[in-house]
């Protein structure tokens, strides 16, 4: 029975496999949910602290000096481009995106979930080709066809490219002097951000497919903010 042996085995391991995830995985993912919500937190609030800090002291310095930080703007543009890239996943944690379901709504639940479900594989799938499309590409014969390169290749390729600076961000002469580096921040300190942000969405979203497989979710939960509008305002007309 060399066939029914190989049948057993097939369906041994996917079995283990299950169990292995809900028992072992679900603790694993859990410990690393607390830990990536208190990064994610935490470097969020310190974006938003700083931003308004150093927006504050140049309109002050400006204003009432006529002086200020020649990179100023560019500063607060790159912590606004990092808050975006945080926010991709974070949204996904506290349902704040936007999402129109009022078509999928009229299926049954079951088909409703196989709905949220591929949703989320989706933006997994979206998250790896933005991280790095070389696997994309050579999957599909593509090599050499735009379909190469991504979000990690790019920062890679500055990173090489150190001598490459930004614009209007420079080092402080004593740290200049300090450190025996360029006057101007290296590109790639911007841009790093880009392949921790599609990382963040990419676990985001295999943690939304874990929660809809199990039951916990139906979706990635969008919001309704004409529903929410409606709901907060509903007795202002009786008024």
């Amino acid at each position: 029975m060399p066939g029914g042996t190989i049948l057993g085995h097939n369906s041994v391991v996917p079995a283990v496999a299950a169990v292995w995830l809900m028992v072992l995985g679900e603790g694993v993912l859990s410990r690393l949910n607390k830990y990536i919500d208190a990064f994610e937190e935490g470097f969020i609030a310190l974006i938003l602290a700083v931003m308004t800090l150093v927006t504050f002291w140049q309109v002050v310095m400006r204003y009432g000096f006529t002086s200020g930080w020649g990179g100023a703007l560019q500063f607060t543009r790159i912590l606004f481009a990092w808050l975006i890239l945080f926010g991709m996943s974070y949204g996904l944690k506290i349902g704040s995106h936007l999402g129109v379901d009022a078509f999928i709504r009229l299926f049954p639940k079951p088909i409703f979930r196989a709905f949220g479900l591929i949703g989320a594989l989706l933006t997994l799938l979206y998250a790896a080709l933005l991280f790095d499309a070389d696997w994309f590409g050579g999957l599909l014969g593509l090599d050499n066809r735009g379909s190469s390169g991504g979000a990690f290749d790019y920062v890679t390729k500055y990173y090489k490219l150190s001598r490459i600076g930004m614009e209007d961000l420079k080092f402080p002469v004593w740290y200049q002097e300090m450190f025996d580096t360029q006057e101007r921040v290296p590109r790639w300190w911007g841009y790093v951000i880009m392949p921790i942000g599609l990382g963040l969405l990419a676990f985001r979203s295999l943690q939304m497919c874990w929660l809809i497989l199990t039951g916990q979710r139906d979706t990635m939960i969008a919001a309704h903010e004409a529903e929410d509008l409606v709901e907060e305002n509903k007795d202002v007309l009786k008024d």
